[in-house]
């Protein structure tokens, strides 16, 4: 598949090497430094399995800060922008995602949310955009592990309408592609309704 995914941080950099490794995946960013490295083979980010796999390994990785180009022909866009949450205001500031749908709305894949989001958000944005191409699977990442964790993975989750047959299908392509790239066997996948998915990661978070 061709899988775009927008965010190289922790989240989204494992992400782009650990599905590179058998899909054409292109990393999109905003900071040209860090696309030139990831380019260069180079980790811009402190991860020893993410820079071990960019040194050594075949991976079918390129970044780039065009956005639209990289969504314009992907299967699935992976969505792993900043969610950061301010503590003055209780709230998580999801205007980098919404940037991110916006785009994809525009050129018409699935789009995965992997940020950190509240409870409810994701049927919020589907109802906001009228846009139903859209999942939730949550990440359970340690920073400087984050490649580990994707190849060991503790479970898989996809948050996903249960009553839409062919997002269901979308679903099941996309855990099936981060089980086929880890190399942990029988990983134990869960689909479930968005919230519950949205409340699995925070309460992972918090406890």
């Amino acid at each position: 598949m061709k899988i775009a995914i927008a965010g190289t941080g922790y989240v989204g950099l494992s992400n782009a090497v650990l599905l590179s490794q058998k899909h054409e995946v292109t990393a999109v960013d905003v900071v040209e430094s860090k696309v030139k490295l990831i380019n260069e083979k180079k980790s811009p980010i402190a991860d020893r399995e993410i820079e071990e796999y960019l040194a050594d390994k075949k991976l079918n990785l390129v970044a780039t800060v065009d956005a639209k180009s990289a969504y314009k022909n992907a299967d699935f866009v992976i969505i792993s922008t900043p969610t950061n949450y301010d503590d003055e205001r209780h709230f998580f500031d999801t205007s980098s995602v919404e940037a991110v749908i916006k785009l994809v709305i525009e050129c018409n894949p699935n789009a995965v949310i992997k940020s950190t989001i509240p409870v409810g958000y994701t049927k919020s944005v589907i109802e906001k955009y009228k846009y139903t191409k859209i999942l939730f699977s949550p990440e359970f990442l340690r920073e400087g592990k984050a490649l580990y964790d994707n190849l060991y993975p503790s479970r898989i989750i996809v948050g996903v309408d249960m009553a839409n047959e062919e997002l269901k299908k979308s679903a099941e392509t996309f855990a099936t592609a981060l089980a086929d790239c880890a190399i942990k066997e029988n990983i134990d996948t869960l689909f479930m309704d968005y919230t519950e998915a949205e409340a699995v990661k925070l309460f992972a978070n918090t406890y």
